[in-house]
């Protein structure tokens, strides 16, 4: 009379062909990890650099009040979210640019949106990107590289 079930040798195959496909299939899930992540951040960028544009579009406009010095880009980032006053607008109604502040994802979680990315003002170099009285624009802190080997810093 036979009995049913499985044999050690078969239990064993089994769990190492189950482990081949695991390894196989770890890298697979990394690169698709770390490409949401880089899509993410460009939809970050994207959206960063749309509101400091639109903030900038209004300034020229004569929408938002500025001293003669005044780049006419925000001066902070959480100024897209807050709002500023409409100077054309006689009952002191504010203009929003944005709802919220992205974060970038390559940041760590524990910091604020507003301290996860770099900032560059209007009076810093392309190439050395450095804060200062206004935000011109904004790029990763992450030292990363992309799947396509560029920076991500220089996005």
């Amino acid at each position: 009379m036979r009995s049913r079930g499985f044999t050690l040798v078969e239990m064993l195959v089994v769990l190492a062909m189950m482990g081949v496909l695991a390894a196989a299939a770890r890298p697979l899930l990394e690169i698709a990890t770390q490409r949401a992540r880089e899509q993410e951040l460009r939809a970050g960028l994207r959206t960063l650099r749309g509101a400091i544009d639109a903030y900038k579009r209004a300034a020229e406009a004569g929408n938002i009040a500025q001293a003669p010095d005044d780049s006419g880009y925000p001066p902070n980032l959480p100024a897209l979210i807050n709002g500023v006053r409409d100077a054309k607008s006689a009952d002191g109604r504010k203009l929003y640019f944005l709802r919220r502040l992205p974060r970038d994802p390559f940041a760590d979680n524990a910091l604020p949106p507003e301290q996860t990315w770099g900032l560059r003002s209007a009076d810093s170099p392309p190439d050395e990107p450095r804060a200062g009285r206004d935000v011109f624009d904004v790029y990763s802190r992450s030292e990363r590289r992309a799947i396509d080997g560029t920076r991500l810093g220089d996005w």
